[in-house]
């Protein structure tokens, strides 16, 4: 699908190196996005700015859990190329930092330690406010600003053995949705895109019996990011689209299968927690 809306676009994805990052860095660039591919380890995104110059892509070694990092990673690819309009929040820690064997093994409380936990939760979940907090002063004065957050499907957020992963992703997710509410009428829309199942990437060990052809491909990803920086992704703020249901054959995001990010239907209504304008 060609995109008409990106020209002069800059976006800033995390965990940029490797995985379900690279594939949507990739994308990006190949539709005229400028990116600045952020991740502790700076093989990968070196790789990619190595590969297609750095007046497309800029490679940045970022750690997210670092508050001072995240100004100096922003600052840097802001200035590198004079401008900012999309965030990306992609890196993350999987449940195979705890475990090798995570999927095959019953995993108990006993097995995560108090700094494993903090780990999980400091790149997760603060890492995801860090980056944000200091974009967001970037995209007001715009009156445009896309903030994209990765996160994963209910079931894993409650599975049990796939703590702290899990918490941290519905920590993430009531997050998102709170933040697009405090956004609104803002210009700055924030979404939440999964992929809807196992991905073929390091988060998923290879063991006995597994086709890794049956996994999804990060590239799956690549098509809900690139058609929320669209115009028609104006009015979509507070949503979650997961990669198995988008229909490539559909132009508008606003027409593809989505539902509200985070359990708001177990709440009271959101319009009633808005403050009162005027």
């Amino acid at each position: 699908m060609p995109y008409s809306d990106f020209k002069g676009k800059v976006a800033i994805i995390t965990g940029a190196g490797a995985g379900i990052g690279l594939a949507i860095a990739e994308a990006l660039v190949k539709e005229g996005v400028r990116v600045a591919g952020m991740d502790i380890n700076l093989d990968g995104v070196s790789r990619v700015e190595q590969r297609v110059g750095k007046d497309k892509f800029l490679a940045l070694q970022v750690d997210i859990t670092d508050p001072a990092n995240c100004k100096r990673g922003v600052d840097a690819a802001a200035e590198h190329f004079g401008g900012l309009h999309v965030l990306i929040n992609n890196a993350a820690l999987g449940m195979n930092a705890v475990h090798p064997h995570y999927e095959t093994l019953p995993l108990q409380i006993e097995d995560v330690s108090e700094e494993l936990w903090k780990k999980f939760m400091l790149t997760n979940v603060c890492g995801t406010f860090n980056m944000s907090r200091q974009v967001v002063p970037r995209l007001r004065p715009q009156k445009w600003g896309r903030i994209i957050n990765v996160s994963t499907s209910y079931l894993t957020m409650m599975r049990p053995g796939f703590s702290p992963y899990g918490p941290s992703k519905a920590a993430l997710e009531a997050w998102s949705m709170m933040l697009s509410r405090e956004l609104d009428e803002s210009g700055i829309t924030v979404n939440v895109v999964l992929p809807g199942g196992p991905v073929d990437t390091a988060m998923v060990p290879d063991r006995d019996g597994l086709d890794r052809e049956t996994l999804i491909r990060p590239e799956m990803m690549a098509p809900m990011i690139l058609a929320l920086l669209t115009s028609e992704g104006d009015k979509i703020t507070g949503k979650r689209f997961l990669a198995v249901d988008w229909d490539n054959t559909i132009s508008d995001p606003q027409l593809q299968t989505h539902r509200t990010a985070a359990w708001p239907e177990l709440a009271t209504p959101l319009a009633a927690l808005a403050p009162k304008k005027g």
